[in-house]
């Protein structure tokens, strides 16, 4: 049964709701392990790009409060299924992440250790995120759709979270301040991706200077310093995997 339980833990949440269940007796009983439910993809259930339309249709169906699909009733059955055992969590956009689902998540997932936030996240959501980070001590990744509050998500994290190792925000606008929060927050970090970001060459330089146990850095298709800047690319050398390649326009 463990390893039934360590193979359905990696299926997904679609599979797990509507395909693994009505197999066999065996893997119903499987289910109900809190251990399946460790990691939940929330992007799974997506109303614009669902994978599946009877997903879709049976999450409208079974999950609706005063007969309007909702989102958070989804979050917290499974959440509770976890029996506080999930350690990856990530959130979908277009609105279905709120303040009542992240402030549920913070309460209820105290070891969760990967959290992705969605890049069309609300500000007003994102603001609350500061003051969240005490609830999940045993963070080690963060992946945030957006740089508003990054400098304060930052700070909390270097408070409340030791083990913390790798950081992503896709799209970002990485100026003076931004660079400096990193260096500043989390010299430690091993793991950061900025991938198809606005980054200036000092801020570059700054965050290669300051991060020097980097083993991945990611600056793919970022904006805003030269391809093959010696000085970027001496400071890089440490680097196990540094990431650059993609057009770099000095802005």
């Amino acid at each position: 049964m463990d390893c039934l339980v360590n193979v359905l833990g990696r299926v997904g949440i679609e599979s797990l709701l509507i395909d693994v269940p009505f197999v066999c007796k065996s893997w119903y009983k499987a289910t109900k392990s809190p251990l399946c439910w460790r990691q939940l993809d929330f992007l799974e259930i997506s109303l614009d790009d669902c994978t599946s339309l009877f997903f879709l249709a049976r999450l409208i169906d079974d999950y609706q409060v005063k007969g309007k699909f909702s989102f958070t009733a989804i979050v917290k059955t499974l959440v509770k299924r976890s029996a506080t055992s999930v350690v990856y969590v990530s959130l979908p956009g277009s609105g279905l992440c709120d303040e009542e689902v992240l402030f549920y998540i913070a309460n209820q997932c105290p070891n969760l250790i990967v959290l992705e936030l969605p890049a069309d996240i609300d500000h007003d959501v994102v603001s609350k995120v500061p003051k969240l980070m005490s609830n999940w001590k045993c963070l080690e990744f963060l992946r945030c759709g957006t740089t508003f509050k990054m400098e304060e998500i930052l700070a909390q994290i270097s408070i409340h979270c030791k083990n913390f190792a790798g950081f992503s925000a896709f799209h970002a606008d990485i100026k003076k301040d931004e660079a400096a929060s990193i260096v500043t927050s989390v010299p430690n970090i091993e793991y950061l991706g900025l991938r198809y970001s606005n980054i200036d060459r000092e801020s570059l330089l700054m965050i290669l200077k300051g991060c020097k146990k980097l083993v991945y850095f990611d600056v793919r298709n970022c904006k805003g310093f030269d391809l093959g800047d010696d000085e970027i690319l001496k400071l890089a050398s440490h680097i196990k995997t540094f990431e650059d390649e993609g057009l770099h326009l000095t802005t």
